[in-house]
């Protein structure tokens, strides 16, 4: 029955949840860097007095891997080599660590289009800042949605009943 509910694979899935979770929100808070990033860049050859109230999507990019990061350490702690390791558990971590993932794909997309054209809008007007910030705070939340999500799936994991 222990090798039924606590097979030697079972940390795999656990273990991809982590990797899941810290690559791809890291892979989407690398991109909204880079394409805000771009966009910066363009503006500071004409007005660099902005370049530092233009540093919120970046900043904003990079909390997206702070939540993945959040995740995987949450994950990991309950990943012990003396203990046993339900499968279930390593499924709910799986889709946990997916679940933050993709989000922080989302998010730091979202971020990194809305960050590089606001960011440009805002070199003609700067009128266009409280906009700028409103919307990459819809677009964050994709990611906190993934967090919270993922948060709430690890906290199964302790319910489920041990290894026999």
């Amino acid at each position: 029955m222990s090798s039924d509910l606590c097979p030697p694979y079972a940390p795999f899935f656990g273990f991809a949840g982590v990797a899941s979770a810290v690559i791809f929100s890291t892979v989407g808070a690398a991109f909204g860097t880079s394409k805000a990033g771009i966009g910066i860049a363009g503006l500071g050859s004409f007005k660099p007095e902005l370049i530092m109230k233009s540093l919120v999507p970046v900043v904003m990019s990079g909390i997206i891997a702070v939540y993945g990061l959040v995740v995987s350490v949450l994950i990991a702690g309950s990943l012990h080599p003396s203990k046993d390791y339900p499968l279930a558990a390593g499924f709910i971590h799986l889709g946990a660590g997916i679940s933050c993932g993709a989000t922080g794909i989302a998010a730091g997309y979202a971020i990194g289009i809305v960050g590089d054209a606001c960011v440009r809008a805002y070199v003609h007007q700067q009128r266009v800042f409280v906009s700028m910030v409103l919307i990459l705070i819809f677009a964050e939340v994709l990611g906190l949605y993934g967090l919270i999500v993922a948060l709430l799936m690890n906290t199964r994991v302790t319910g489920l009943a041990a290894c026999i």
